[in-house]
């Protein structure tokens, strides 16, 4: 069968993201496997071609991997190019997504696709116009956790689903006695930093892939953290939310309550953990594992504050199995894009898509200032 090669422009990928997650995880990963497999049996193998602020960043990333093509020059990126990724800073995305855009390139993206609901939708508005494949990140959506959880929803495991509580984070430290794990500028709302628009898009197309369209949001967002160190030892004042807490209502009568936050510890067996209740079955889903109770194995505690409680909750709970081997979920997604772009395969998670969540984050912290539910109105 035959192999076709597509230049694929890499615009961030010195940062911790886009090198880790896309770089090595999916794009060399892809490469390494022999290419993306096609429904005809063909293959498709991609050139990166590295873009960056730093040459010299660059030129340490493409020697590391025998990469030969990388610079700083956009403009000159983009002749070469057959698809346009970015995984810059929120804040520089919508230039460079709508200069690729314009030279007719394809576009993937990572989330949020912008700082505001107008240049998200006016993204894509300029992709359709265009008449160019777009994609946004929605890496959670091929968790193997959230896979089994589909897969429970798909077969009827849970009746009538009743709520989706969401517990996502941990501790990131201030930066003066152990560095941050995450860089200052998510501190800061004028570089585009805060949990709300880093997480609330998240969230959206995980209810709306999994549960149901978002019809209300109340959100409160907290900075529990004013102060922090930066990467050169400086104390600045953290002006974006750190810590959000959110009730959702979706379609059908779910309600998903959400809480997100870089200043938690956490006591829980993953990083992030949703509790799905309906009326025949729960579960709780993490980032690998799931565990269900049905309601035949339900068991009845009695509230006795009087007794030391002697029931192993936990015990009552079966793993699900894996069934199927799970691939990395950016690789997974990237595999889809590119099938999208050379065979047309369907790929639901466009810049639309990627609007909709920008439009949950900007309700979210809009409903937080103004102390109130906020309902979500169609685009």
């Amino acid at each position: 069968m035959s192999v076709r090669t597509i230049s694929v422009v890499m615009n961030g990928v010195t940062g911790r993201m886009g090198y880790r997650q896309h770089l090595v995880r999916s794009v060399l990963a892809i490469n390494e496997q022999g290419g993306v497999t096609l429904s005809d049996g063909g293959r498709v193998v991609l050139r990166p071609i590295l873009v960056g602020r730093s040459e010299a960043k660059l030129a340490d990333l493409a020697a590391r991997h025998d990469i030969a093509d990388y610079t700083t020059d956009l403009d000159a990126a983009l002749e070469q190019a057959d698809v346009y990724f970015d995984a810059q800073v929120t804040q520089a995305r919508v230039k460079s997504v709508l200069k690729a855009i314009e030279a007719g390139k394809h576009v993937y993206a990572e989330k949020p696709t912008a700082e505001t609901v107008q240049e998200a939708v006016a993204l894509a508005e300029a992709a359709k116009a265009k008449g160019i494949k777009n994609g946004v990140v929605q890496d959670k959506l091929f968790l193997p956790g959230l896979l089994k959880l589909k897969r429970l929803i798909d077969g009827g495991f849970f009746g009538r689903i009743l709520s989706v509580r969401g517990e996502f984070g941990y501790w990131v430290f201030e930066g003066d006695w152990q560095s941050a794990q995450r860089p200052s500028w998510n501190y800061r709302a004028a570089d585009g930093g805060g949990i709300i628009l880093d997480m609330f898009p998240h969230w959206h197309y995980v209810l709306e892939n999994l549960f149901g369209q978002v019809e209300s949001v109340y959100a409160k967002a907290v900075t529990h953290i004013p102060t922090r160190v930066d990467e050169q030892g400086r104390t600045y004042e953290a002006t974006a939310d750190d810590a959000a807490y959110g009730i959702f209502e979706l379609s059908g009568g779910i309600i998903a309550q959400i809480n997100s936050s870089w200043a938690v510890r956490v006591n829980r067996d993953e990083l992030v953990e949703f509790q799905v209740d309906g009326t025949h079955g729960s579960a709780v889903a993490g980032l690998r594992n799931c565990r269900v109770q049905s309601r035949a194995t339900t068991p009845k505690p009695v509230w006795n504050p009087d007794l030391p409680v002697t029931a192993r909750f936990r015990d009552d709970w079966q793993e699900v199995p894996d069934n199927a081997d799970f691939d990395n979920g950016f690789k997974t997604q990237w595999e889809l894009f590119v099938r999208h772009v050379v065979e047309d395969a369907p790929f639901p998670y466009d810049f639309a898509s990627g609007a909709r969540g920008v439009r949950l984050a900007e309700l979210g912290l809009r409903s937080s200032a103004e102390g109130r539910r906020i309902a979500v109105e169609e685009l």
